[in-house]
């Protein structure tokens, strides 16, 4: 068989190896269980942060993790795929009076469901799609992440020299942006907006990459290191044009390597 049948780059792996989890403060652990939990219809780890202070919510092989504290709002949104959308507003519907008097709300559109929670946090949730979502039927296929008009050609060329990343740009009916592929299924997107941007309150993403080395080395040339949290593990925050200096976006990213006690830890998932 000719070898020009195949498209061999589909195959391929970035650096980014894991898409780990999305980390926002909660005031409420209560309001957050009734919400994601009885609400969304995901998963409490059984095993770790199981008190008061933190939760954190399996979602395929993605979390969310809330700690208590000041609310965190991500300046974004958060797709989630889930096996069955009817079900799903039937669950947000019968939660909506515990939420009352919150940010809560939802509204669904075809095989897609925008939902708040009740701190104003955006997650889009759609029906299972193998043209865009591959075998994915539970899980967090993108985070997607507001950034200023012009931003997204420097935004790729960071993730690409920097984190060894295969980011690509694009235009859509919604306008600029910019895809960073992660591990098997999962992508970071960065999109240009005119809306004004709140000022960054410390939400934060976790990845891990297979060059744990070179990221940090590349980034502590920069000065752009803000943790050196263990050996396994460090932070950083600012996106910036490689030329200038000038910051471009900011998310914190809490990267670890893959040989970090919890990369690649196997999720408990409820069935239904």
């Amino acid at each position: 068989m000719s070898p020009s049948v195949f498209n061999r780059t589909t195959e391929d792996v970035g650096n980014i190896v894991e898409f780990g989890h999305v980390n926002v403060r909660v005031p409420d652990q209560q309001q957050a269980i009734i919400f994601y939990i009885m609400g969304l219809g995901l998963t409490r780890d059984p095993y770790l942060s199981t008190g008061v202070d933190n939760a954190w919510i399996n979602v395929g092989t993605c979390q969310f993790h809330l700690p208590v504290g000041p609310a965190q709002v991500l300046r974004g949104v958060t797709g989630l795929v889930m096996p069955d959308l009817d079900a799903l507003v039937t669950r947000l519907s019968s939660v909506a009076p515990r939420l009352q008097g919150s940010k809560f709300a939802f509204v669904r559109t075809g095989e897609c469901v925008d939902i708040t929670c009740p701190w104003g946090n955006r997650i889009r949730v759609h029906a299972p799609d193998p043209a865009r979502f591959g075998r994915m039927t539970l899980g967090m296929p993108y985070v997607e992440i507001d950034s200023a008009p012009g931003t997204a050609a420097g935004i790729a060329r960071f993730y690409r020299e920097i984190l060894a990343a295969p980011a690509h740009g694009g235009h859509d009916a919604n306008g600029v942006f910019v895809r960073i592929p992660i591990g098997l299924g999962e992508s970071l997107v960065f999109r240009e907006t005119g809306r004004a941007l709140p000022p960054f309150d410390g939400h934060h993403v976790q990845i891990a990459v297979a060059d744990f080395s070179g990221v940090h080395r590349r980034l502590l040339e920069r000065k752009l290191i803000t943790e050196e949290s263990n050996q396994s593990q460090y932070r950083f925050q600012d996106i910036t044009d490689l030329d200038t200096g000038e910051v471009l976006a900011t998310l914190e990213h809490e990267v670890r390597s893959m040989r970090h006690p919890l990369y690649a830890r196997p999720l408990v998932n409820r069935s239904a």
